[in-house]
């Protein structure tokens, strides 16, 4: 965590619970996609699903080349506020929907055949691609895993229609969730194996996001190795769309204890929520990293964190701490900037977190804070 956050802003300046973007972080990660760009050739597109601020994508579409959209709304903000190239992917588009998709969108992705036939005709100028899916998981969550059993995600080799394959531009699949080059390196080969023959016919190739190629250990040469090879066999441009390895810890969840008790252990009730704020909490499920805290029973004083809201199991996790937790302390959740802004929630009428900007020099920035409008605009 950045001292200057901990010791000046967390402590005082910040209105909890708040979202905050560490600009120096951010900037860190931008670089090394940069580098594998520049390196591997490929174009680094931003995954707008994992994170969709938009205050800030003026800053990231100086080091990648545009954005990726599962949708009309993600496919305007990534073309109003990015102002470079819109992927969008979607598993079936809404009919009402597909022209104004086409006409800001440079790479439309279909997800079936049956899609592909109903829309081609829509996309006039425009590169179309269809996914794939190799049949090849790499992972042990069947939530995150496209290549799971009964998948809904991409067409398999066996399906694959190579009469209405003719004139389409690419080949996208995603496969991956949070993991490192190994599991890409087998998935590619899969996809080389099952669909060979349909790779010399594109000019561009997705390999989809999930790459956690900003964290440390990642084997970025590696990586760089396989889309060099791979573009050069094949002569097609790659593309990658990582989400989470843009703001890999790069942002925090700032909140304050608001009460603690007792009932056969400590518990400390938060003004965050899991549920409402952090999703992927519960949804994983995982626990996130918390600045200054050891594991259950590690440091003197263990408690539950837990939240405000009304819901028995709005648990965020036990952690341990030098000294016991009191009213008024300030907690700050690490790794905060991914999937979290973008699936929070009002459930309870809790209030949405403040959003910031921690900037390189020190300066904290609000950025957005949000009010009763916005809990009662989403409602009836």
């Amino acid at each position: 965590m950045n001292n200057k956050l901990l010791a000046h802003h967390v402590l005082g300046e910040i209105a909890t619970p708040a979202y905050v973007l560490d600009e120096k972080a951010l900037v860190r990660n931008l670089e090394i996609l940069r580098s594998v760009s520049d390196k591997s050739g490929a174009k680094i597109l931003l995954a707008q699903k994992a994170f969709s601020m938009f205050a800030v994508y003026p800053l990231i579409s100086q080091y990648l080349g545009g954005t990726t959209a599962s949708g009309l709304y993600e496919a305007k903000l990534g073309h109003e506020h990015f102002g470079k190239d819109v992927h969008c992917f979607c598993p079936a588009y809404k009919d009402s929907e597909f022209d104004e998709i086409a006409e800001i969108s440079d790479h439309i992705v279909f997800n079936s055949f049956t899609q592909l036939r109903k829309f081609r005709d829509r996309c006039k100028g425009k590169s179309i691609g269809i996914r794939i899916n190799p049949e090849c998981s790499t992972q042990d969550e069947p939530i995150y895993d496209p290549c799971a059993p009964f998948s809904r995600l991409g067409v398999k080799a066996a399906d694959f229609d190579e009469t209405a394959f003719e004139g389409v531009d690419g080949i996208h699949f995603h496969t991956l969730c949070e993991q490192g080059f190994e599991p890409l390196e087998k998935t590619v080969s899969a996809v080389e194996q099952k669909f060979g023959k349909y790779l010399h016919k594109c000019s561009w190739v997705n390999f989809g996001g999930g790459h956690h190629i900003t964290k440390p250990g990642y084997d970025t040469e590696g990586l760089v190795s396989l889309i060099k090879r791979f573009s050069e066999k094949y002569g097609v441009q790659v593309y990658l769309e990582p989400g989470e390895a843009v703001v890999l810890n790069a942002g925090w969840l700032v909140t304050e204890v608001m009460e603690t008790m007792h009932n056969g252990m400590d518990i400390a009730v938060l003004d965050a929520s899991a549920a409402c704020h952090m999703p992927d909490v519960l949804e994983m499920p995982y626990r996130p990293p918390l600045f200054g805290s050891g594991e259950a029973g590690e440091k003197n004083c263990t408690f539950r964190l837990s939240s405000r809201t009304c819901l028995a199991g709005d648990i965020i996790g036990d952690y341990s701490f030098d000294m016991p937790l009191e009213a008024g302390d300030r907690l700050c959740f690490e790794d905060m900037a991914l999937y979290t802004m973008v699936k929070n929630n009002t459930f309870n009428g809790m209030p949405l977190p403040d959003i910031g900007v921690l900037h390189a020099d020190g300066s904290y920035e609000l950025v957005k804070r949000f009010g009763y409008t916005d809990f009662k605009e989403r409602l009836s």
